[in-house]
């Protein structure tokens, strides 16, 4: 898929936005738009709530981290008032503990950000049987050290001493590593 075709949805093109990043929810409708989607969005939890209640959507976009709360509960009440949906979770703050959550209870999949329109349409449009691709551009090593240390650290409740322990590493060490921005 190179850009903006149109592409086969099927009879129900409706499809969520949530997202509490104004201008990337505007952009990102706009580009799905493009594709076909009939879209609506919401910048918060409770309006993703009240769009899934009254108008369950075929596809769902949803932020993981927003300001009024865990578009989990997006994902969890959508999935309740229409279990065939495609909902991909989007995911920052390396947070790749948090979207296997997601997958658990219902999302199709899940997205770092940023994410173009075309790895969010392919993401929604995959057969659930079918292995994606690989990605164009995998997580580097360090990466992939940097989202386990930050798992450990969540799941230890932000304790850094806990978190240490578990990771065998001198503490101010894994200061040092929490303290510096994710490496690319």
């Amino acid at each position: 898929m190179t850009g903006n075709e149109m592409i086969d949805l099927g009879e129900d093109k409706s499809l969520l936005l949530v997202d509490d990043d104004e201008p990337f929810l505007r952009r990102l409708a706009r580009a799905m738009e493009k594709r076909g989607f009939e879209v609506e969005t919401a910048g918060s939890v409770a309006a993703g709530k009240a769009i899934a209640t009254a108008r369950p959507p075929a596809f769902a976009v949803i932020d993981l981290r927003l300001e009024d709360g865990s578009g989990l509960d997006v994902v969890e009440l959508l999935r309740e008032k229409r279990p065939d949906s495609r909902i991909v979770v989007l995911t920052g703050y390396g947070a790749i503990a948090t979207a296997v959550a997601a997958v658990k209870i219902g999302a199709t999949d899940y997205l770092s950000k940023p994410a173009d329109a075309n790895d969010i349409v392919n993401a929604l449009l995959a057969r659930t049987d079918a292995l994606p691709p690989p990605p164009e551009n995998p997580m580097s090593a360090d990466r992939v050290r940097w989202e386990h240390i930050q798992r450990v650290y969540e799941l230890c409740d932000r304790n850094v001493s806990e978190t240490a322990r578990r990771l065998n590493m001198h503490r101010r060490t894994l200061q040092r590593i929490l303290a510096k921005r994710s490496p690319r």
